[in-house]
């Protein structure tokens, strides 16, 4: 193990415990992407035989002051930090490779120790661009997941596969690394880059969970609601969601209400079919009192027809659900963008019918760093 396979303390406590680590119980335990519990760094502490306290001290020198080495953290006694260095030793992702979009957007290509690469992207705002560096957003979109496996046809990440799960401290790290490229404080944190949250969702919990510790737990410092998780539709990952006690954003790729389209575009979510996913996603809304979000990839002459629309308000209704109209962004797939013109008349249905509905702005695209063309392969 490795200092990244560590997560900065338990879990708080969650509606309902279910002592299992199938993601359909109810369980609250943070476990790693191998099924394992992810340690805490008081574990490692106690391993080592050392004060409890010495575990917040190291999750400091980790995530708040960014320490590269086991040397640089001078308040932990010197036998301590040598046995760190065996125990669980520190190696930092690096970025590789960044890319700048015309828009201000950065991609990444992240490698760690072990040679694998994801990429996670930088989004700073623009609502005004002379403002001063201080007051600026900046947006992180991060992977959970080296590869996927859903083979979704309209995105790039899952040509090819999996490769293998991040840890908790590899997702982190890709905030960090964002962070300090752009030299801002990360405001937002959306999980929509490579792979399947659901997927990894120890792991993946165990990294939202580092991000929103505050400084002095050391932590992020980033609020639970400025984190989202995007999920393509993995019924037993979003129940288990509702349960924990963090108040994360939830968002569902959905991209068709009818069955037989999505089967076609998403055909790794055949099992978590659309009323499944519906009756999960109102058990959420009930839990939680915050409303999911649907994501709506926009092709032409597949899922913006009369009936694709009819089909999309009913499951955005029975949901409580906001739709979020994406356009579709260029990948190998044989594809094509709806026009703006009937993205307007998508969005003015749904508005019609009650629902609130937004078109989201294109960023990065001009770097394949938007919706569904990140890879490893840059």
């Amino acid at each position: 193990m490795t200092i990244f396979d560590y997560q900065v303390g338990p879990a708080k406590t969650a509606k309902a415990n279910t002592p299992n680590n199938n993601p359909t119980a109810n369980n609250n335990q943070a476990k790693s992407a191998t099924g394992s519990s992810v340690a805490t760094y008081g574990d490692l502490m106690k391993q080592l035989e050392q004060p409890l306290f010495r575990a917040k001290q190291l999750a400091q020198w980790l995530w708040v002051h960014r320490a590269n080495n086991y040397d640089e953290m001078t308040n932990l006694p010197a036998d301590l930090r040598d046995k760190l260095k065996t125990a669980a030793p520190l190696k930092r992702a690096m970025a590789e490779k960044v890319v700048k979009s015309k828009d201000g957007t950065r991609k990444y290509l992240i490698r760690f120790a072990d040679g694998t690469s994801v990429e996670a992207v930088g989004l700073p705002s623009i609502d005004d661009p002379a403002c001063a560096d201080s007051t600026k957003r900046l947006t992180v979109c991060i992977s959970t997941q080296a590869g996927c496996s859903l083979a979704c046809v309209f995105c790039a990440t899952g040509r090819s596969g999996l490769i293998r799960n991040l840890s908790a401290g590899e997702i982190a790290e890709q905030v960090r690394i964002v962070g300090e490229g752009f030299k801002l404080r990360v405001s937002n944190v959306v999980v929509m880059g490579q792979g399947e949250p659901f997927q990894n969702y120890n792991a993946t919990l165990a990294g939202l969970r580092i991000l929103n510790a505050a400084e002095a737990e050391g932590g992020f410092g980033i609020g639970a609601r400025r984190i989202t998780i995007s999920t393509s539709g993995i019924v037993a990952g979003i129940r288990r969601l509702a349960d924990e006690p963090e108040q994360f954003t939830l968002a569902v790729s959905l991209h068709s209400a009818i069955q037989e389209t999505r089967d076609k575009l998403m055909p790794g979510l055949a099992s978590n079919n659309l009323n499944r996913l519906a009756t999960a996603l109102l058990d959420y809304w009930k839990a939680t009192h915050r409303r999911p979000s649907l994501e709506y990839a926009l092709i032409d002459d597949v899922n913006t027809s009369a009936a694709e629309t009819a089909a999309l308000i009913s499951f955005a209704q029975r949901t409580k659900a906001h739709v979020n109209l994406i356009p579709l962004n260029a990948t190998d797939a044989n594809l094509k963008a709806a026009t703006q013109v009937e993205a307007s008349k998508l969005s003015g249905a749904l508005r019609d019918a009650g629902i609130e509905a937004s078109i989201r702005a294109e960023r990065g695209a001009d770097i394949k760093a938007a919706c569904g063309q990140l890879t490893q392969a840059e």
